[in-house]
């Protein structure tokens, strides 16, 4: 593969799944370049010290919320406390931020689903972000188990569920490779069985229609292109390295795998960059 080199705002990495295989994409402003090929092969990236907000376009100094400037995390829907936790939607209080966004993305179905990143967890996902949403997360399985008409019903699933099991990702034991296969049926039939009475009690409060369990629904399993996992995760910025050039010996979730180290793409959305390949 012949030499490449070209600048712009980073954004996180693009992904498509085919027969369990992952397949990532750099995207550097306008320009997109196939990963998988690169395994194995010396890749830089040049911070230039730039930043530039991912909606509005403006320069800013600091990145806010993975990418954006102050005016707009302050005033975005997608900014506010209810993306981090969907059960404190306020849209129906009528002081959602911008509620025609809300309307596009947060009123629209959703999925509550077990995966095995790390460990089990629960988590949440528009319908039309699965499987992104999985390999975002490094999740080596997942299994969707109840469908929600609204990001709110989902988030007060979550929440139902979580006593009883992890909704976070241990990412270093992901990028370590330390995950056990696990038997998600199992997970799933064991939650539903402690939750029936809260679940059914949702169920009254939005419909039957609004809550539904997904019995028929398939486990799947990912394969992300690693060559080697890092026995010891040591964490790359570009803030404190501008530049960061390493063998690229994996790549999973938002993080590229190299032999100096891991950087999290996603964290640096909005970063004006220069990446080589030599």
């Amino acid at each position: 593969m012949s030499a490449v080199s070209v600048s712009g705002a980073l954004r996180k990495l693009r992904t498509q799944l085919d027969n369990a295989a992952v397949s990532y994409r750099a995207v550097i402003g306008a320009h997109e370049i196939d990963l998988n090929p690169l395994l194995g092969q010396t890749i830089s990236l040049h911070y230039s010290g730039t930043i530039t907000c991912i909606h509005c376009d403006r320069k800013t100094n600091k990145s806010f919320s993975q990418g954006y400037c102050y005016p707009c995390f302050q005033k975005l829907a997608q900014c506010d406390i209810c993306i981090v936790s969907p059960e404190k939607c306020h849209h129906d209080a009528g002081t959602c931020r911008e509620p025609e966004w809300a309307a596009q993305y947060c009123m629209q179905p959703h999925v509550v689903y077990l995966a095995n990143s790390s460990g089990i967890k629960v988590g949440i996902t528009r319908g039309t972000q699965v499987p992104t949403r999985w390999i975002d997360q490094g999740a080596v399985q997942a299994l969707p188990i109840l469908g929600a008409q609204t990001r709110q019903q989902s988030g007060l699933i979550e929440v139902m569920f979580k006593p009883h099991v992890a909704d976070k990702t241990n990412w270093r034991a992901m990028l370590k490779g330390q995950v056990s296969v696990l038997d998600l049926y199992v997970e799933r039939d064991r939650l539903l069985q402690l939750c029936a009475a809260e679940i059914e009690t949702l169920q009254q409060r939005f419909g039957l229609q609004a809550i539904q369990l997904l019995p028929a629904a398939t486990a799947i399993a990912i394969d992300y292109p690693v060559l080697q996992h890092p026995e010891k995760v040591v964490s790359l910025d570009l803030e404190k390295t501008p530049r960061i050039e390493g063998r690229l010996l994996g790549i999973k979730g938002q993080y590229l795998m190299l032999d100096i180290g891991v950087l999290n793409i996603r964290k640096f959305g909005a970063y004006h960059v220069t990446f080589s390949t030599q």
